[in-house]
């Protein structure tokens, strides 16, 4: 008897050695205004939950589960066997294989996981099943509780066309705009004469900015109908669309609510969610910097009589366009938990997860209007695999070869799912993470979310960091100036990085020539000592050449210690650090300011790239010899673009409009690419005749592929 008592206490080690690694990569808090999740022992809520979802929110959810103590299991298509939320979690069941409808929106194999590990209750995350009236009838009809609302709220407030009708009804401020469903083209057109330009184009099912349109005139109306019907049936298999008033320079506001199976129901204050691409969120904060109490509790009051309206019942989200003159109307309401929660979670100290959960089992809810606080200021990045410089992202698929979070830092969350060598595949949405902050005030969330993303460490795939760090950090966002339109009026012509001044110019090269150095000393020895005797002694003085771009700059540097003096542009820059080279993060005193450096590359040829400022740089340093002889090499000349047609994106191939021999115009559809559920018209860059066609519809094609050629 004796020998079998280890069995338990072996069993326990193993889950803990399992567990502990992971959780210091997923949903981690080092945060003081964390949310709290006080479980009563005597308040039983479930044995057993599966999430019906992948990456970062079921590692959120696992995570509050486990404090709660309830285990969990985890479902995952094929390529996701190796993924975090499957580590995480007590049990896994496979579903399907990778495309979404055979697995993660596959009811059939879903229920059998249930089935066959006894799960009593789904936590649906977001996306994918979540606002599926069938999939939680189905839940229902087998005893298993839906972590969500009942299935008449997820219908009414799922139809976006039902669900303005019901806010009307409910004494809720809403858009002028057709209430009905419009089913052509051209009905499309006299309705959005009828209402006046401009109008948004939108599926009446589903959300997350896709399937919707903006239109400034017949035309784009007609192309808006085409584009977002067929994005709504790849996304949400309904394809029935509605038209609106499109509100120009509006803020999106939201107001989180939660509210309970007996009546009683909150609103948790609002999350800022202006800062947008392509209708879809990239930065929120919470609380908003435009809101004053009045207009905070008049929209919150809103929020819930419409949640009671419905007779909805755990945690939601009522979504609101406010104009410049505060005047609100609803956009929206998602009936799940939103991925922005995280920063009402911080400035409330409430767990949305554990709330879900406790509602979900037919507990009251804890709280009362007034107990709700607004405690500091909480700012939240999303972190994706997308090039910023290709339409504000475009998805970047790859391996992450080297990943490191900025979890050095106080009161820094970060929500993730993946970790170093995952992969992020075409198949899903190209999200790393959510990087939140917190502060007391809205500057300091901002400056730790600064330092944040300054070290965050991410290799093998483009992501959207540079592009993240210049928002934060923009004069109009700082000063709290910003509606949906920030991107587009902000870069005009497109986001190319962040833009050198004289003085941050200096401190780059000034950065590269230092780096190029240690670099070249450091490949002199080994275990401190020289590695050829013959070697002269060090030097304490260089002449190089540093290029960056088309300029060349001659530099002139002299090194004291872990101190360099360079001199360049008719400046002198003093760049010191422990130079560990072997570390990606390279921390820095340039001129008496700490800066946070990542260097990226170093080739033979000279070349550093560096990430300075959020943004990657190349620069070049070359000794003056090198620099000499460099001038005599013969110039690359580039690709002439004009007559190729190359995919921007990885994606699948949805249509092809012409083949070889036909004549297009400049600026005609050539193809039509869906990347991530969105589908991206490509153009032609001229008039010409098509020389040949290298895609079909229904092919993958990665980023660079040759789609099209022009003679």
């Amino acid at each position: 008897m004796a020998a079998y008592s280890i069995v338990p206490a072996f069993k326990r080690l193993l889950s803990a050695v399992k567990h502990a690694p992971l959780q210091t990569r997923c949903c981690t808090v080092a945060c003081k205004a964390q949310y709290s999740t006080i479980c009563d022992p005597n308040e039983k809520t479930f044995d057993k939950i599966l999430i019906a979802n992948r990456g970062e929110i079921a590692c959120r959810v696992i995570k509050t589960c486990r404090k709660m103590g309830i285990q969990t299991v985890a479902v995952h298509s094929d390529v996701d066997s190796s993924a975090v939320h499957v580590k995480m979690a007590d049990e896994a069941v496979c579903v399907g294989p990778a495309p979404t409808g055979k697995s993660y929106l596959n009811m059939d194999a879903i229920m059998d996981a249930i089935r066959s590990t006894g799960a009593q209750a789904v936590h649906p995350g977001y996306g994918f099943l979540s606002e599926n009236k069938e999939f939680a009838q189905r839940l229902a009809a087998e005893g298993v509780m839906f972590v969500g609302p009942d299935t008449h709220a997820i219908q009414a407030m799922g139809d976006k066309i039902q669900s303005k009708l019901i806010a009307k009804a409910a004494g809720v401020n809403t858009i002028p705009g057709f209430d009905g469903v419009v089913k052509t083209a051209e009905e499309a057109v006299k309705i959005a004469q009828d209402i006046g330009y401009p109008v948004m184009i939108k599926a009446s099912a589903g959300g997350g900015g896709k399937g919707m349109r903006i239109a400034w005139n017949d035309e784009e109306t007609r192309e808006g109908f085409r584009f977002s019907s067929q994005e709504a049936a790849s996304s949400f298999g309904d394809d029935r669309l509605l038209i609106e008033k499109f509100i120009d320079n509006p803020r999106h506001i939201e107001i989180q609510v939660l509210a309970d199976k007996h009546g009683s129901a909150l609103w948790l204050n609002e999350r800022e969610c202006s800062i947008q691409r392509r209708n879809q969120k990239v930065v929120e904060e919470a609380p908003s910097t435009f809101l004053d109490p009045a207009t905070r509790r008049a929209m919150g009051e809103q929020a819930v009589q419409l949640a009671k309206a419905v007779q909805y019942s755990s945690a939601g989200t009522v979504e609101f366009l406010v104009d410049s003159q505060k005047n609100f109307y609803f956009l929206e309401m998602n009936t799940r938990l939103q991925v922005e929660h995280p920063i009402t979670e911080c400035i409330t100290g409430l767990d949305l997860v554990q709330q879900m959960i406790r509602i979900a089992k037919g507990y009251p809810l804890q709280h009362k209007q007034e107990d709700i606080p607004i405690n500091g200021w909480a700012i939240e990045s999303r972190v994706y695999a997308e090039d910023p410089y290709k339409s504000f992202g475009l998805p970047s698929i790859g391996r992450l070869s080297q990943y490191q979070e900025p979890l050095n830092l106080s009161n820094v969350r970060v929500d993730s799912g993946i970790q170093e060598g995952s992969d992020i595949s075409i198949y899903y949405d190209p999200m790393i993470s959510k990087l939140v902050t917190y502060g007391a005030t809205r500057a300091e969330a901002l400056a730790k979310m600064e330092d944040a993303l300054d070290n965050y460490v991410i290799r093998g795939v483009t992501h959207n960091i540079p592009l993240l760090r210049e928002i934060i950090t923009h004069p109009r966002f700082i000063s709290g100036d910003i509606t949906t339109n920030f991107l587009p009026e902000v870069y005009p012509s497109g986001f190319h990085g962040h833009q050198l001044a004289t003085d941050s110019r200096r401190e780059l090269l000034a950065s590269a020539a230092a780096l190029y150095i240690a670099a070249q000393l450091r490949s002199q020895r080994f275990l401190c000592n020289l590695r050829v005797s013959t070697i002269p002694q060090e030097r304490g003085k260089w002449e190089l050449c540093v290029e960056l771009g088309k300029d060349r700059h001659n530099v002139e540097v002299t090194r004291s210690g872990n101190t360099y003096t360079v001199e360049v542009d008719a400046g002198r820059v003093e760049v010191s650090g422990e130079w560990n080279l072997a570390s990606p993060l390279l921390p820095l005193t340039i001129n008496g300011t700490h800066r946070m450096l990542q260097c990226l590359s170093r080739e033979a040829s000279g070349e550093i790239t560096v990430q300075y400022l959020g943004t990657s740089f190349k620069v070049r340093v070359l000794s003056k010899l090198a620099a000499e002889l460099d001038s005599y090499m013969p110039e690359k000349i580039p690709e002439d673009t004009s007559s190729i047609l190359r995919s921007p994106m990885p994606g699948t191939v949805v249509a092809v409009a012409v083949k070889a021999g036909d004549t297009v115009a400049e600026g005609q559809e050539i193809c039509v690419i869906e990347a991530m559920k969105m589908q991206n018209s490509m153009t032609a860059a001229k008039t010409a005749k098509v020389k040949s066609v290298h895609c079909k519809p229904g092919e993958t094609v990665g980023e660079g592929d040759l789609l099209v050629e022009l003679e």
